[in-house]
């Protein structure tokens, strides 16, 4: 049903259902408010905002406050979809402790269903910990924009066979730690398609190919928001860039050749109204 709130469990089923999940990001209220009257599934708080909204060249420097305000923004304008927000980087990867109580935080604070975080075997312990709290996680494993000094940019993953072997464990561990579902980004559509079939849990795709679970794409590369950035794996269903580009300037050519704004949309008194209030004093 298009208007029944969308749930982790209900995410989870679809792995044998036949039926894609379909995840966008989301990081305000108006965007949250459109998309949520699609039948999109899940609206990602991504740390993809540092570079979308705030015009940082990575994620880093995104904070748990950030991701806090952004995601209560988001779920104000989200009656139906999931809400899963980012754990930013150096929210979860000193300990399980620290990782369980900032992810509760999105939970309690951002009204977030559910939390996702970057990397495989090594944040085993930190999503089993949030799990046992009782809060959801959504894993991701490929490439992790959080590391990407370490991989000296955001290049795709997996492909030599020690790589595509790690990351073939990294999501069995998430699994096993209690994920309920797995973003798999940057990778060879062969490797996406071979953990998808060895996993019990949902996968989601970005830039992993066609034999995912589900896809995934920033809701402004999606809609030609931002012109100078086009990855390989990103479709634009729309140019907006143009659009909002040509009706500002004509916004600006009305305003500056006085034809906006018009007597349509100027508000009027009475016949003689200021003039009785003139007498009046």
């Amino acid at each position: 049903m298009k208007n029944q709130p969308v749930t982790v469990p209900a995410i989870a089923a679809r792995k044998n259902s036949g039926k894609k999940i379909t995840a966008l990001t989301a990081y305000d209220y108006s965007f949250s408010k459109l998309l949520d009257a699609t039948a999109i599934d899940i609206l990602l708080v991504g740390d993809s905002l540092g570079m979308i909204s705030q015009g940082h060249e990575n994620t880093l420097s995104v904070t748990l406050e950030d991701v806090i305000y952004h995601t209560r923004s988001v779920k104000r304008g989200a009656n139906r979809a999931l809400v899963v927000a980012d754990m930013p980087f150096m929210s979860y990867q000193v300990s399980a402790e620290q990782a369980v109580t900032n992810a509760g935080r999105l939970v309690q604070e951002g009204g977030a269903a559910a939390v996702k975080l970057e990397g495989g075997a090594r944040v085993a312990d930190q999503v089993r910990t949030i799990v046992q709290a009782g809060i959801p996680v959504m894993g991701h494993v490929g490439l992790t924009p959080q590391s990407v000094h370490q991989f000296g940019g955001y290049k795709v993953q997996g492909k030599t066979f020690l790589d595509s072997k790690q990351i073939k464990q990294d999501a069995k561990d998430l699994q096993k730690a209690g994920a309920f579902s797995l973003v798999l980004e940057g990778m060879p559509e062969e490797l996406a398609a071979e953990i998808t079939r060895d996993l019990e849990i949902p996968t989601i795709g970005i830039g992993a190919g066609s034999q995912c679970d589900g896809q995934i794409l920033v809701i402004h590369d999606l809609l030609g928001l931002n012109p100078d950035f086009t990855p390989k794996f990103v479709k634009r269903y729309a140019q907006l860039s143009a659009v909002i580009q040509n009706a500002v300037s004509e916004f600006v050519d009305e305003v500056c050749s006085e034809t906006f704004p018009g007597p349509e949309h100027s508000y009027n008194l009475k016949k003689g109204s200021l003039k009785q209030v003139k007498n009046d004093h």
